[in-house]
């Protein structure tokens, strides 16, 4: 169906001024942080108003913006005036939220990940194509320095044809980090561990350079935390792709630190390397390329908001979403945008779950 979409023109504040764009948070934990701080450098944007269930978190993201507080996210749906919806909250609430701010009229930018499950993710489906708003997804590092060099050198067919790539993610979550949170390690509240809560955005990246992904097999387990969570703490697979193009994706939340994730792409003319914020192409024999064509610095170093190894690109992704509001367009990176990867995700959690490879359906 054809979207209303709300323009700034269409906008008021409270004192009646047009042009201003309203927005809400709903959840006030880390992630929310870093929402709440792209806002506020969105010119005719205003955060009028948080909410969470735990209201000294609510005050404190609040009090910092002038935002208004709420406990109910209902309460706050129901008496608050606002346009944008930022949807920060625990796995489980996304989709719910998700649906009835949609069913309300409003917009709605969500944090991954989309959908826990194949029937949430038919739901947020549903929802959208009923909505005069419209439904961003928070895949922030598509616009990292590191993605935007090595789309360049792939547009400008520098490499040549990709032949196939790997995704590696080495991060460290400890037994705190889930039994303190109230939600995270359960297969009920968080729907998965290191695939669906950290390594989706690294999937994200190589799904968007090799192709649409046709089977998965993949094998998941828990090697540090056993009972005491449910979720995996490992997760790998072999993806094809409809190109015929193969690919490796490893991650664990078991390592001793946080270390970049790094993408790589084999193509026909060299290795191309996606690591912290840069691009680096390399020879078969593993020599670094230098010169004009290749990308040897951190040419477009952004600033990066809460942890440095989830990348740079929150702000970009949130200017980018709210800049198409204000012109009346279609939003940049919604469900059409990252279905390959949602599909990939839930069919990599079911070739683990069942150890059967999975032909995804399109």
């Amino acid at each position: 169906m054809t979207r209303k979409a709300v323009t700034v023109a269409e906008m008021e504040t409270d004192n009646g001024n047009k042009g201003v764009l309203k927005a809400a948070i709903a959840g006030c934990g880390s992630i929310a942080q870093v929402h709440a701080a792209c806002l506020d450098r969105q010119k005719g944007v205003k955060l009028v108003s948080v909410c969470d269930i735990k209201e000294d978190r609510a005050q404190g993201l609040g009090e910092q913006y002038g935002a208004k507080v709420y406990t109910s996210f209902e309460k706050m749906l129901r008496e608050e005036d606002f346009q944008i919806l930022h949807i920060c909250t625990p796995h489980y609430l996304h989709v719910p939220m998700a649906e009835a701010a949609l069913a309300k009229g409003l917009h709605v930018f969500m944090e991954k990940p989309p959908a826990m499950s194949y029937e949430e993710y038919a739901r947020l489906k549903e929802a959208e194509d009923r909505a005069e708003g419209q439904l961003g997804l928070c895949f922030q590092n598509r616009y990292n320095p590191g993605t935007l060099q090595a789309k360049k050198l792939m547009e400008q067919g520098i490499p040549g044809k990709v032949k196939g790539g790997r995704a590696l993610v080495s991060w460290s979550r400890n037994k705190e980090y889930y039994t303190e949170s109230g939600w995270r390690g359960s297969l009920k509240t968080e729907g998965g561990g290191v695939l669906i809560n950290q390594a989706v955005h690294s999937l994200d990246l190589l799904t968007l350079f090799l192709g649409k992904p046709v089977k998965a097999d993949a094998v998941m387990a828990n090697h540090h935390l056993k009972d005491i969570i449910e979720v995996e703490d490992m997760m790998e697979a072999f993806i094809r792709y409809e190109n015929g193009v193969e690919g490796c994706f490893y991650a664990t939340t078991a390592y001793c630190t946080n270390m970049p994730p790094i993408i790589e792409l084999h193509c026909e003319n060299m290795n191309l390397r996606i690591e912290e914020m840069r691009a680096a192409c390399f020879d078969f024999e593993g020599r670094k390329l230098t010169g004009e064509n290749f990308p040897t610095t951190r040419t477009e170093q952004k600033e990066g908001m809460g942890k440095s190894y989830w990348g740079a690109g929150h702000l970009d992704c949130i200017t980018d979403y709210y800049r198409a509001l204000k012109e009346g367009k279609k939003i940049p990176l919604g469900i059409p945008q990252v279905k390959n990867t949602i599909d990939l995700m839930l069919a990599v959690y079911e070739s683990a779950r069942t150890g059967n490879e999975i032909e995804l359906a399109h």
